[in-house]
């Protein structure tokens, strides 16, 4: 497994920023740098899984849709449309709704109503498109990983990291709202 090269610490001019104006001069330029990774690399993701779907013959899916057909069909367990908000961190319910409807008239998952709440699946075409999804992400992206030298554990932690700053965000986000 490859290890990065080590580096001089780097500096606020001299690191790739969203935005300069954001990342300032003194301490914490570096959520600048992590704003602008995190925004490349969901640009990135986002591309991938259009690029991926239209190569499975769905080209008629954006990227939030795609989310929420592979966390519907997560674990093969009905789920709410507010337990997929939530898992997906999402805070308006509307885009989970629009989404679940188009895939269930797309005939990728189907809904029952139980009491007064929906439960959704996927449907047998739904749940063989996420498994043929899975298999050219293996082929496509994880075989490039594996080619690289990626270290497994690396991306581990590094997504650990990264759900950990999801909790400053959302907290940064609720003191904004309450100004």
């Amino acid at each position: 497994m490859s290890t990065p090269p080590k580096t001089q610490p780097k500096t606020p001019e001299a690191a790739i920023v969203s935005s300069a104006h954001l990342a300032g001069d003194g301490p914490g330029w570096q959520m600048s740098e992590l704003e602008y990774a995190l925004t490349m690399a969901n640009n990135a993701f986002s591309r991938w899984m259009l690029h991926c779907m239209a190569a499975l013959g769905h080209k008629d899916f954006n990227p939030l849709d795609i989310l929420i057909l592979h966390n519907v069909n997560h674990r093969t367990k009905e789920k709410r449309l507010i337990d997929v908000a939530f898992m997906l961190n999402i805070d308006d319910t509307h885009t989970v709704n629009y989404a679940l409807k188009k895939l269930v008239r797309a005939g990728l998952v189907e809904g029952r109503k139980m009491g007064k709440e929906m439960f959704y699946q996927t449907t047998p075409e739904g749940a063989d498109l996420c498994t043929r999804y899975g298999k050219l992400r293996r082929t496509c992206l994880l075989e490039a990983t594996e080619a690289s030298g990626r270290d497994y554990d690396e991306i581990s932690h590094v997504a650990a990291v990264l759900r950990s700053l999801s909790g400053l965000y959302d907290q940064a986000s609720r003191a904004a709202a309450s100004l």
